[in-house]
């Protein structure tokens, strides 16, 4: 999970290599079929230069990034502990 954590975010910080729609298109061309296969290169960790190239098809690709999501927010969740850090206004410190 925590390799999968780190595709994500080196993903998210490569620049799109094609342009990238408007958001009419986008919508139009997701709607068209979930079941188009689309192949992306996902970097490999720990080289600088290999990259991976992973098909699939246009819904199991939307399913990756929603479990990603829910990763990403789970981690952080467990990050910041069961109290949130909101200032107290008589003291200033966090509450719980």
């Amino acid at each position: 999970m925590l390799v999968r954590l780190f595709a994500l975010v080196i993903v998210a910080a490569t620049p799109a290599v094609a342009a990238t729609p408007s958001a009419g298109q986008q919508q139009s061309s997701m709607a068209s079929d979930a079941n188009e296969k689309i192949c992306e290169s996902i970097p490999v960790i720990g080289s600088r230069l290999a990259k991976k190239r992973v098909c699939a098809t246009r819904a199991e690709w939307e399913e990756q990034r929603r479990q990603d999501r829910q990763a990403v927010d789970q981690i952080q969740k467990q990050i910041a502990g069961p109290c949130s850090v909101v200032a107290n206004k008589n003291i200033g410190a966090p509450s719980c």
